[in-house]
Parts: structure tokens; sequence; C-alpha cells
């Protein structure tokens, strides 16, 4: 049985400081352990011990490294979670305004139109309650039903799915049965050919999107989920071979950072995605590109050359 007892946020850093973690200013350790918790700056220092088992830290690891690391970990989640919400807009807009002309306002109900039923049943109770929070919050929605008491449906697509997640948006448009012509001409307009990549794409980032509302660590971070590369990208991508993330590499950062970057230049071709980035190497130096895995001059390729 689990035994161990809480200790004081003193014994704390005595506990690291016994471990080999050099802490030369314990009021700024206890101001950061009284504002982070331990358990979640252990995230950043478990790498930084020699002895797993028994909580040794490698020589000359520092408590001021450590959180250059948190500090690294929560601008670049800023930095996603901004990229992403331009995606996120652009694929709302793109699946409201495509499916609505291709087949009518109510699309996303219609159940003859998705591939996988059960999913597409499961997808719905989740829109249903999204849009039930909305009406007693978002004047859209809370209007619609006022105006249109006897209307029992959903309001339409342009309403209903502004309110809906980006995680429920990429499984309405993943499990799109492929008869449905504004899938390909979706994933057209973002660059992916056809919907055989998008889906992946989108459910990738949706998962990293999840990361980062929550606040949960990005930096050497296995992700779940892979994903399915194009073989001949109609749009700048990555020139040299041995740059370009390999299956066994789609579980690190960098190969879902390029799916974005991919995404974000055909929404804001001008975005400052690659200088943001980069200037948060430069502002955290003792931070390792290759817990993310990032590719040597990853700047330089087409894909990452920012548009002035």
């Amino acid at each position: 049985m689990f035994s161990k007892k809480p200790i004081t946020i003193l014994q704390q850093i005595a506990q690291l400081q016994k471990r080999g973690l050099e802490i030369t200013n314990e009021p700024l350790a206890e101001k950061y352990l009284t504002n982070i918790s331990y358990y979640r700056l252990g995230e950043y220092w478990y790498v930084m011990q020699a002895d797993k088992e028994q909580h040794i830290f490698k020589p000359h690891s520092r408590f001021t490294d450590v959180v250059a690391l948190y500090n690294f970990d929560a601008e670049l989640r800023l930095l996603l979670f901004d990229v992403i919400e331009k995606i996120e807009i652009s694929l709302r807009t793109k699946l409201i305004y495509n499916l609505s002309h291709e087949i009518d306002p109510w699309w996303f109900c219609n159940s003859e139109i998705f591939i996988d039923r059960i999913q597409f049943t499961r997808t719905l109770a989740k829109i249903e309650e999204e849009i039930t929070r909305a009406r007693s919050k978002d004047v859209t929605i809370k209007n619609h039903f006022k105006k249109h008491k006897d209307d029992l449906r959903f309001p339409p697509s342009w309403k209903s799915l502004e309110q809906v997640s980006f995680g429920n948006l990429s499984k309405l448009y993943g499990n799109l049965t492929h008869k449905v012509n504004s899938k390909d001409s979706i994933a057209q307009e973002f660059g992916a050919v056809n919907h055989t990549y998008l889906p992946s794409w989108l459910q990738s980032i949706a998962q990293i999107r999840n990361f980062c509302a929550h606040h949960s660590r990005l930096w050497n971070r296995n992700l779940p989920g892979t994903v399915k590369l194009l073989p001949k990208p109609p749009n700048p991508w990555i020139k040299d071979n041995e740059n370009i993330p390999k299956q066994h590499e789609f579980s690190k950062l960098y190969v879902h950072m390029c799916l974005m970057k991919y995404l974000l230049n055909t929404i804001q071709p001008n975005n400052q995605f690659t200088t943001r980035l980069n200037d948060l190497f430069v502002k955290y130096p003792n931070v390792d590109p290759n817990a993310l895995g990032m590719k040597p001059n990853w700047q330089h390729e087409p894909l990452w050359l920012d548009k002035r």
C-alpha cells in the first residue's frame, strides 16, 4: 500500500539538495514550489536524474535549469495554441461553408454522409452537450431558440458548429464518407491533396491543442497516435530528405509542428511561426532541441521560411 506522507516545501528543497540538485537560491526555489507543484516540476527534472529509482541527480544538475525548461514549455504551449487557433477557425469555416452548400445547413446531423455510424452518434451527442451549454451562455444560440421555438432541430451549422471543439470538428471531417465532395475540396484548400492525409493531421493537432489547454507538458513528451505524410506535397515542404521525420520519430513534437506550419502557410502566408519558435530556443539555450525531435538547420527548410 502507498505509505508516503506529504512533506513541506522546505523539506522538498532539502530532499532535492540531498539527491544532488543544485539550489543556490532557496527563497526563490521556495517561491516556485509554492506556486508550481513538486510533481509538476518533477516532469522537467526527471531527465536530469542518473538513478531514477533512487532519484539521484547527475552532476551539475541545477534548479535554475529546471525552471528554464518549465518556462520554455509554458511559452511553447502559448505559441502553439495561437497557431492551432488559426487552424481550428479555418477548419470550422471551411466545414460550415462547403458542406452547407453541398448538402444543407444541417449536414452534421445527417447520418447518411458519415462512414462510422457509431462514431457519428457519439460525436453528435457531444455536439449536443456543447450546444446545450452554449444555450445559457451564448447570445446567438440563446436568441436562435427564443426566435425559433417550434423548430426542434439544432441551429444551422453556422451557428451550431461555432460552439463545437476542435476535436469534434476533426472527428466530423474524418468520418465524412468519401462520396462527399467537400472532404477532398477542403483537403485541397489546405494543401493536403485529398482526404487520405488531412484527418490524421487534424487528429494529432487536436490532441496537442488539448495538452496546451490543460497546461500539460509538451517538452520531451511522447505523443500518441501517428500521421500520414504526403509523398509529394504541392506546397513548400522539407527539401533535405534526411530532415523529413521518419515513422519512428512521429512521437516527437517536431513532425506535428511541421504539419501545423504547413497548414498555417495556406491560412496566413505571412505568419511568423518560425521566427517565434526560433526565438524561444535562443531565449532558452539550455533546452535540448532533440527532446522535441528538431532537425539540424530546420529554420532554413522551404517549409519553415517565414515570408516578410
